[in-house]
């Protein structure tokens, strides 16, 4: 059977779920709180429901299992993401319930994503027999790490990835768009290194990704939440360790790198010089600011993701 349907499978589920879930969520009171430090147009989102990622994520997991139901690297990829996502969750429900709007604290959150990285290199060292060798980018080559090396790439590339896509989503349809985009990427390159489960697992994604952004469009009726925005990032890191596409993961995800980088940026900046580099970070304020409206951005931002989805592509087949 063609994994496609998968992709079907995950939309279907995905917006059927949203008319149950997202009166649940305002009965609940899991609005979102907006921070009045960000632009102004934002403030108009506050109570706005959150945690909405559950859509997709159990989407995802649903239509996986019906299509490859036996497949360990794709189970993996789904342990992987809902470990991530259990974090956020815990952050979405400090900051909402609890009234703490900084969450689980960062280093609570670096060393539990550090710790799942930690698993995620174990797993394919180990049982999964992925092994150790990372290949090249624009070349047929492969990179081969000692065992150690490995490790330190794969719980980099888990938690640079997970807080890059948490960066993004910042505007409506924004981050995930781009990970409907890169799901997408990635299926198409497990299909050419046959690796199905893999393929299967990233179409269901996209597709259950596609169902939630009916709800999340501008203006949002739901946002993804750091639930869906760490789940999202470490389904695409696990993808890219699985199919050993480490190095090709800040090709497909340039913006998600180009928004984690302005923030960075932007901190060092402001220590050096006491002055901002950029009008506001994540970048995507700063073109806010700048004067775009949000849909603008987020069009444009999909744009440059499409762009380095099909570079990600050529450099694959290279």
């Amino acid at each position: 059977m063609s994994p496609l349907w998968s992709l079907g499978l995950g939309f279907v589920i995905s917006l059927g779920l949203g008319p149950l879930l997202l009166p649940v969520l305002r009965r609940l009171r899991l609005g979102q709180t907006v921070r009045d430090v960000g632009p102004q147009s934002h403030l108009q989102k506050t109570g706005t429901p959150t945690m909405g990622g559950l859509l997709f994520m159990v989407a995802a997991t649903v239509a996986t299992v019906v299509f490859a139901p036996r497949d360990d690297l794709a189970w993996t990829a789904i342990g992987f993401m809902w470990a991530n996502g259990l974090i956020g969750f815990a952050d979405d429900f400090i900051k909402v319930r609890m009234h703490r709007p900084l969450g689980v604290r960062a280093r609570t959150k670096l060393g539990l994503g550090i710790v799942t990285g930690l698993a995620l290199a174990w797993l394919a060292l180990g049982p999964l027999n992925v092994g150790s060798s990372v290949r090249i980018p624009f070349s047929p080559l492969l990179w081969h790490l000692s065992s150690s090396a490995f490790v330190v790439l794969v719980v980099l590339v888990a938690v640079a990835t997970t807080n890059a896509v948490n960066l993004t989503d910042g505007l409506d349809g924004l981050a995930g768009g781009l990970g409907m985009i890169a799901a997408g990427l990635f299926a198409l390159l497990a299909i050419g290194q046959g690796t199905f489960g893999i393929a299967i697992f990233c179409l269901a994604l996209a597709g259950a990704v596609g169902g939630f952004l009916y709800f999340n469009l501008h203006p949002a009726r739901v946002f993804m939440g750091d639930v869906g925005s760490f789940g999202l990032g470490a389904a695409l890191a696990a993808v890219a360790v699985l199919l050993r596409q480490e190095l090709l993961l800040p090709i497909v995800g340039l913006v998600f790198v180009l928004e984690a980088l302005s923030v960075a940026v932007q901190v060092l900046f402001f220590r050096r010089t006491k002055r901002r580099l950029l009008r506001m970070a994540p970048l995507h304020h700063h073109f806010e600011l700048a004067g775009l409206r949000e849909t603008q951005v987020v069009h444009r931002f999909w744009l440059l993701g499409i762009a380095s989805a099909v570079l990600a592509y050529i450099a694959f087949w290279a």
